[in-house]
């Protein structure tokens, strides 16, 4: 089984234990550094790998400016209102209120989907990105699309990266409202 090496950065002692005791209880992901800055981040990452990072939506300034997580997919770690466009650069968001089960699936999508830091103006989605991206806002993950639409789950995720590049929208649950004030889905079959 490949482990999925996951780094978190977290002002917060409180969320920076929770999160990572919660990323431990995956046998499939691996926790390889819990900090408090993005320097001691970067630390990390020049000794160990690291797939995905979580970080607090609060840093997204200044994770732009480090090279080294420019080509990784960071997960926004939300605990406060913030602007919409500034959740829009991370590949998912998760709360305070975000379940153990949907933060592992955000987690692993985001390792099958690399994060890129540029954001395509908006363009009409293809007949099968709108398909995708209904199952992606009915809670599927990229193995249970595929199943769906009998494609490969790497089609599934180059379909996803396109409705990213398309949208600019990152997370799972921006999809979703995407999905349903266009009308790819009622709101009742979520």
């Amino acid at each position: 089984m490949k482990h999925i090496s996951i780094a978190i950065v977290e002002p917060s002692p409180i969320i920076l234990e929770g999160v990572a005791s919660i990323v431990s209880h995956s046998p499939s992901l691996r926790v390889a550094g819990a900090v408090a800055t993005l320097g001691e981040l970067q630390a990390i990452m020049r000794n160990t790998e690291v797939d995905v990072v979580v970080a607090a939506v609060g840093l997204v300034r200044d994770i732009e400016g480090v090279a080294e997580l420019q080509s990784l997919p960071i997960i926004g770690m939300q605990s406060a209102i913030v602007d919409a466009a500034m959740l829009r650069r991370f590949t998912a968001v998760a709360t305070l209120y975000t379940s153990e089960e949907e933060l592992h699936r955000m987690i692993i999508d985001a390792a099958d989907m690399p994060a890129e830091h540029n954001y395509a103006e908006s363009h009409e989605l293809s007949e099968r990105e709108r398909d995708v991206l209904v199952l992606v806002a009915r809670g599927l993950t990229n193995k249970e699309i595929a199943s769906e639409l009998n494609i490969s789950p790497h089609t599934v995720i180059s379909h996803r990266k396109n409705i990213v590049h398309k949208t600019g929208i990152r997370s799972v649950a921006g999809l979703t409202v995407y999905a349903v004030l266009n009308k790819f889905i009622d709101s009742e079959r979520l």
